[in-house]
């Protein structure tokens, strides 16, 4: 035979809604662990965790014949809303001493005992007349009574409301009918104490009417009365503002229109001032029109052509002594240019006529010779590189090619001098001497 053992619950956490209370008991719990929605560790086998349900129980607490204070009985039925408060620990404390481990049903029908005990006591304690004419007084007095024994099991009264209240013997219905009986005469008597007022108050409003009408006429005639005074006063007043008015109107648009017409002269001034002053600015501008379009070019159409003329005279000329005067600043700046050749070949010659003592004029002359051809071809080079010559005559010399090539042979008769002047040597004069050997 095998025995089947239950497995343990090894589960340590458990959990339960806002609907619910948890109560853990056991090892290491005392006193017991309450948690009113929320989560809690429970050891296995040594603790012990319960549930309460924390929901809102609804109770129809209903008291059939019930002797009131005069001994009528009545039959009354209450709805009552109430809950096991979980917030506070007291009160949660006090339900789990009383009703853990009953369900709601169980826990419904104490509470609605309860309630419908304290129901019945508060109905002997009251009349017909005050639980059905002030209900609500009945429902706070059911209710204040009610929390306060309640609470004490750890549960609030979260409301209570009469529902019904009716008896067997037709003692509401009677007094209805009293009710409804004396509401009627009262009814009747008010309906005839209206009517008497009515004819009362409506001969006082007649005759208040007739008085206020006569009051009213005498008051219309004062009224009358004076307005027609006021009214005399006001119009010879009026009349008398309106002619100063008029007058004071009439003196402003005399003033207005004197105003008006010297503007209009100032105007007329500014105007033909304007006319003037347009005309002779067209005027000036005609003449400068006339000078401009007419005299200024004449003139300097004139102008232009005298100095035309002027300018080609002067360019003809300019030209022929620029080229003259470049011929000659040529030759001069060639002559200078080989006098100073020469000259730093004499100096040349005169020291190799120290180191050589032997060399007389002699020497120099022939070295001098030597150079002559080269000093003719520098001299002629220029004339032989230009691309254009222009020569002006001034009536008493040579004309065209004679005319250079004797320039060119003038300075080739100047070079013994320059010689002569560089050396002491007369070229002529020791050319013309046998020469004599050292």
């Amino acid at each position: 035979m095998i025995t089947i053992v239950p497995r343990p619950n090894l589960n340590m956490f458990y959990t339960c809604g806002p609907n619910e209370a948890m109560v853990v008991s056991g090892f290491c719990r005392s006193p017991s662990l309450m948690i009113a929605g929320g989560r809690v560790f429970v050891i296995p086998c040594v603790q012990q965790i319960q549930r309460i349900s924390l929901n809102t129980l609804t109770l129809n607490v209903k008291s059939d014949k019930v002797y009131t204070r005069h001994g009528v009985p009545i039959s009354v039925t209450g709805i009552a809303q109430v809950k096991i408060q979980g917030q506070n620990k007291e009160m949660l404390a006090a339900a789990c001493q009383m009703f853990m481990g009953k369900s709601e049903s169980a826990i419904a029908q104490i509470a609605l005992e309860t309630l419908e005990g304290h129901q019945r006591a508060i109905i002997a304690h009251l009349t017909v007349e005050e639980i059905y004419q002030d209900r609500k007084k009945f429902s706070e007095q059911v209710f204040k009574v009610a929390s306060s024994d309640l609470v004490n099991m750890g549960i609030s009264v979260v409301s209570y409301t009469l529902k019904d209240v009716h008896d067997d013997q037709d003692y509401l219905h009677s007094l209805g009918k009293a009710r409804t009986a004396q509401v009627q005469r009262d009814a009747r008597i008010g309906e005839a104490q209206y009517k008497r007022d009515a004819v009362i108050r409506e001969a006082q409003a007649m005759q208040e009417k007739v008085s206020a009408q006569y009051v009213n006429e005498i008051e219309m005639a004062k009224a009358q009365r004076d307005y027609e005074l006021k009214k005399s006063s006001y119009d010879i007043e009026v009349n008398t503002k309106k002619a100063e008015s008029e007058m004071a109107y009439q003196l402003q648009v005399a003033k207005t229109k004197q105003r008006i017409e010297e503007e209009k002269m100032q105007v007329q001034v500014v105007e033909r001032t304007q006319q003037i002053m347009l005309q002779e600015q067209e005027i000036t501008r005609r003449e400068r029109e006339l000078e401009a379009k007419v005299k200024k070019p004449a003139e300097a159409e004139r102008y232009r052509l005298e100095r035309l003329a002027e300018a080609e005279r002067l360019q003809l000329i300019m030209q022929a002594e620029a080229e003259a005067e470049s011929i000659r600043m040529k030759g001069e700046a060639e002559a200078f240019a080989l006098e100073a050749k020469g000259k730093a070949e004499a100096e040349q010659m005169a020291k190799k006529a120290e180191a050589f003592k032997q060399y007389k004029e002699g020497a120099m002359v022939d070295m001098l010779l030597e150079k002559l051809p080269l000093m003719a071809e520098e001299i002629s080079k220029p004339l032989s590189e230009a691309q254009k010559v222009t020569m002006v005559s001034s009536g008493g010399s040579d004309v065209g090619p004679a005319k250079l090539t004797g320039e060119v042979l003038d300075i080739m008769t100047r070079l013994p001098q320059t010689v002569e002047k560089l050396t002491g040597v007369n070229i002529s004069q020791v050319a013309g001497k046998p020469a004599r050997m050292g």
